[in-house]
């Protein structure tokens, strides 16, 4: 019953990723359309950029006042959490049904 539950949140994972992968580029589309300055310091291809996910999970598209682009952050930002949520949980529960049996 626990591997069941850590595939259920496998799927969430699943869930969260796909939410990612339309938010994501919707918001860098807007970022080099309508702030050049914060797409150049990326550069081209920061869709897994390290330091471009930083600044969507740190939440510091909120500094910014442009309502559309934290309506396109915020759920992509929400989507990587719950990646991350997902997967971690995923595993917590693969290592204890390890040590049970």
């Amino acid at each position: 019953m626990i591997l069941f539950f850590a595939l259920c949140f496998v799927g969430v994972a699943i869930a969260g990723f796909c939410a990612f992968v339309i938010f994501w580029p919707l918001t860098l589309v807007h970022i080099r359309d309508r702030h050049a300055a914060l797409g150049a310091q990326w550069g081209e291809g920061a869709f897994l950029k390290p330091v471009a996910l930083r600044w969507l999970l740190s939440g510091d598209y909120r500094r910014i006042t442009d309502r559309s682009l934290s309506g396109l952050a915020t759920p992509a930002r929400i989507s990587l959490c719950v990646i991350f949520l997902g997967l971690g949980m995923a595993g917590l529960l693969w290592l204890w049904a390890e040590a049970m049996g």
